[in-house]
């Protein structure tokens, strides 16, 4: 559990869970799974065992001994409704939330489809807690259908890494973010894909959060995320959804 974090849309992280698998093109360059694997075969470290996927029960009370209200990432390392987690361990990560629900919470997946065939039955989906799917590109925009079935008061979307040119129904959903992808063998992100999905975002009145250009620039140059910055326009898009 961190308590600050350097992505731009949140304020901490706590990870009762780490560890995935790949299961699109946006996975192919994660973050998570490169730092994991960094610490593999290091006797004693969180990540001793690299990016397997891993319960992490000694850390799902964590977020009850934070007093002030934060937002918090669940999960940056890895993926809640992934299949190999127990529903009984996911029940038990909802009902720390429940229990601090002087909390935001911020759920991402790539598996929303069982985020709402599990909904039903992890009781009354709490306030506090949102649900998002990342969409990297058309091929896997089915999974904003599933997101919409999920009852969270804040559903949202990741389009990071955006790979491609976006078409989206945003009808249920209440936020979308836009990012490239950082990283050695990080992939461009088109100025016209991101352009595309703010233009959508206004038109349809959803809120549009541009996270990062990621390693190349506006032109096409391969500078860096700090250089390239998150700047689109000539200004930031920072929107966050309504909760009122």
């Amino acid at each position: 559990m961190s308590d600050g974090s350097t992505i731009e849309w949140t304020e901490a992280t706590w990870n009762p869970v780490t560890g995935c698998t790949k299961v699109s093109p946006g996975c192919a360059h994660c973050y998570a799974e490169t730092f994991a694997e960094r610490f593999r075969g290091v006797p004693g470290h969180p990540y001793e065992t690299g990016f397997d996927l891993t319960l992490r029960p000694e850390r799902l009370e964590l977020p009850l001994i934070w007093a002030r209200p934060r937002r918090i990432f669940v999960n940056s390392m890895s993926d809640l409704f992934h299949g190999d987690v127990p529903t009984e361990f996911i029940g038990r990560v909802f009902d720390t939330m429940r229990r601090a629900d002087w909390h935001e919470f911020q759920l991402l997946t790539k598996r929303p489809e069982r985020a709402a065939e599990l909904a039903g039955t992890l009781g009354p989906w709490p306030d506090n807690v949102w649900m998002g799917t990342s969409v990297e590109n058309q091929r896997w925009t089915s999974r904003v259908d599933a997101l919409r079935s999920v009852p969270a008061s804040v559903r949202f979307l990741s389009c990071e890494p955006l790979l491609g040119p976006l078409q989206l129904d945003l009808s249920g959903v209440h936020w979308v973010i836009v990012g490239g992808e950082s990283g050695p063998r990080a992939r461009p992100m088109q100025p016209a894909w991101a352009e595309s999905v703010r233009a959508q975002c206004e038109s349809q009145g959803v809120p549009f959060f541009f996270k990062q250009w990621g390693a190349y620039d506006p032109h096409g140059r391969r500078v860096g995320k700090k250089r390239a910055g998150r700047q689109l326009h000539g200004r930031t898009w920072d929107a966050m959804p309504s909760l009122g």
